[in-house]
């Protein structure tokens, strides 16, 4: 995969989310969807009120135009119209089905919290059920397309199979990490930054085990939140909503599980992870010690920002950590594999 066309997918997917901006906002403003703020979050929050959510579209349609666009120079360089092999092309369509049905639920989310004015949207048990529907479907489609291997390859060529374990678990993790994406942004810029980052990491972990196909899509996610980024930025203009984070946590995990690098995949998405714990962490804690909190406030953004550090700060220090992790899962591939 020659340079430039991802460099041409990367500036295609910013310049088409960027653009949407500027007729999406005023297009939700008149919709009245605005963003109802979580009575239990920071007070400055407040202000936040109203601000246009589901600007996720915006991302979305970059990244899909982006990907087209990009696969399409990567058929036209291998000089045929119809290659022998499509199965790295339709491996690449599941796991867009994959963030596009994701993106689905979020958008219900999203629609309920505007127009029916419920804050908290769907409740759990509805979002798990559509959830793990969809989960169980990828799986499945990967495993038609191949991908019959139940094994987790850890560090150091160090493996384990789990044999009939391997598809409940792996329905679980894939439950968990696509809410984790969704928890991680409650905090201008926060999700798009560390998931441009994120992107960029898949990029290089699949031009070193030649899956070109999904080098296309992680350039085309990267590039998308980062044309986001021109309007969500602290203080954000428009939020992505349920909409584009449910997107973005379908995305990561298709691309990783698509590359059947689980353990990677968690190194690479660390700070979702670790914001999610966070949760967890905090509610079992609370339920234990009898009313205690570990954190001032879970996500554990949120527990910095209580503490004094500006959006700014927090998104930077973030984005370090998933710069980071995402060098790190790149040299042990190259490492150890």
């Amino acid at each position: 995969m020659p340079f430039w066309v991802n460099l041409v997918v990367a500036l295609t997917a910013f310049a088409v989310s960027a653009v949407t901006g500027y007729f999406l906002i005023p297009l939700l403003k008149k919709l009245h969807f605005g963003q109802t703020i979580y009575e239990k979050g920071p007070a400055w929050h407040k202000d936040k009120q109203g601000t246009p959510m589901m600007g996720g579209f915006m991302f979305i349609i970059g990244t899909l135009t982006a990907a087209e666009l990009g696969y399409t120079l990567y058929r036209f360089r291998q000089n045929t119209v119809s290659l022998p092999d499509n199965t790295g092309l339709y491996r690449m369509l599941a796991g867009i089905a994959f963030a596009l049905l994701n993106g689905g639920i979020g958008f219900i989310d999203d629609y309920i919290k505007a127009v029916k004015k419920r804050n908290k949207g769907l409740n759990a048990k509805q979002k798990m059920i559509m959830q793990f529907i969809l989960s169980c479907a990828f799986l499945y489609a990967l495993y038609l397309l191949g991908d019959h291997s139940t094994v987790i390859r850890f560090l150091f060529g160090w493996e384990l199979d789990l044999h009939f374990l391997y598809y409940p678990i792996m329905v679980l993790y894939l439950i968990f990490l696509t809410n984790a994406v969704n928890l991680t942004d409650g905090i201008d810029g926060l999700c798009g930054s560390v998931t441009v980052i994120a992107g960029l990491s898949f990029v290089m972990l699949c031009a070193a085990m030649g899956e070109w196909e999904y080098s296309v899509f992680s350039m085309a996610l990267a590039g998308g939140c980062l044309g986001f980024l021109v309007w969500n930025l602290h203080p954000a203009k428009v939020f992505m909503g349920d909409t584009g984070s449910m997107f973005l946590g379908g995305a990561v995990c298709a691309i990783g599980f698509a590359l059947h690098e689980h353990v990677l995949l968690a190194l690479i998405a660390i700070v979702y992870v670790l914001d999610a714990l966070s949760v967890v962490v905090q509610v079992l804690y609370f339920k234990l010690t009898h009313g205690k909190r570990l954190f001032r406030m879970s996500p554990i953004h949120h527990h910095f920002e209580l503490c004094g550090w500006s959006e700014y700060r927090i998104v930077i220090t973030f984005s370090a950590a998933a710069l980071t992790a995402g060098v790190a899962a790149n040299l042990i591939y190259n490492l150890c594999r």
